[in-house]
C-alpha cells in the first residue's frame, strides 16, 4: 500500500485539530497555524481541509477568529475516516472494489486475496483512532504487527 502525501497531511492536520478537540466549545485552528505545526504546505492544506469539511470530519468558520476544528469527538474519528475522506476506498482494483473482480484460470483465487487484503487494511486503520496516535497509544493488535519479524524492513 502507498501512502499518498494527501493522506499522510490530512492525517496529521486532523491530529493537530485532535489535541485542540474541545467538547464543550469550538476551538478554532487556523489552516496556517495546523500548517505550521506539521510543515505542510498551506495552500495544499487548504485544499484537503475543505475535503474533510465535506466529509463532516471537520468544521469550519470564516472571519477574524475562523478556522477548522473537528466535527466530533477525536476517539470517534478512526485513520480509515480520514483516509476515506480525501482518497475514497482503503483498497480497490484498478477503480473497481475487490469483491466485484473476477478473475478465471490459475488467477482465479486472486479476488480473494484483494478481499482479504482490504480486511487488513480495515482491521488496523478501522481500529486506530486519531486520540490514540495523539495520545502515543496505540492498540495491542498493532504493538503486535509492529513487533513482528520483519515489520520494519523495506521490501
Amino acid at each position: 500500500m502507498r501512502i499518498s502525501a494527501k493522506v499522510d497531511y490530512a492525517v496529521r492536520a486532523c491530529v493537530e485539530l485532535a489535541q485542540s478537540f474541545d467538547q464543550d466549545a469550538a476551538s478554532p485552528r487556523t489552516g496556517e497555524e495546523l500548517g505550521s505545526a506539521q510543515q505542510i504546505p498551506k495552500k495544499y492544506l487548504e485544499n484537503i481541509l475543505a475535503e474533510l469539511r465535506r466529509a463532516d470530519i471537520v468544521r469550519s468558520q470564516r472571519g477574524p477568529v475562523g478556522g477548522y476544528w473537528l466535527a466530533s469527538a477525536p476517539h470517534t474519528i478512526t485513520i480509515a475516516d480520514v483516509i476515506r475522506a480525501v482518497e475514497g476506498p482503503l483498497a480497490d482494483v484498478r477503480g473497481v472494489a475487490p469483491e466485484e473482480l473476477r478473475y478465471e484460470g490459475p488467477a482465479k483465487a486472486l479476488e480473494q486475496v484483494w478481499v482479504a487484503t482490504r480486511a487488513s487494511l480495515r482491521l488496523v486503520l478501522e481500529g486506530v483512532t486519531l486520540a490514540d496516535i495523539m495520545n502515543d497509544s496505540l492498540p495491542n493488535n498493532l504493538q503486535l504487527l509492529l513487533e513482528s519479524p520483519g515489520a520494519w524492513e523495506r521490501r
